[in-house]
């Protein structure tokens, strides 16, 4: 496993944290922003609810990142 490789895991798992609806999927169990006010931002949920949001907040540079790869990938094979 090199070090592209891990990259690329960690791109995806940004991109799959990206994506998740706030509406239909967090607030069902749980896990929005608003939920953990106060102290509970210090909690390993608190925090796995803040990197949520960070990558929810950082899509365009995602997708840039994305792009990149895809081309990357397309010249090296």
């Amino acid at each position: 496993m090199g070090f592209w490789t891990l990259i690329e895991a960690f791109l995806l798992f940004a991109n799959a944290l990206a994506i998740l609806n706030e509406d239909r999927f967090l607030a069902r169990r749980g896990w929005t922003l608003a939920e953990i006010s106060g102290g509970g931002r210090k909690s390993l949920k608190g925090q796995v609810v803040g990197l949520i949001h960070a990558c929810q907040f950082l899509r365009l540079p995602l997708m840039i990142l994305n792009v990149i790869t895809i081309v990357l990938k397309l010249f090296s094979g």
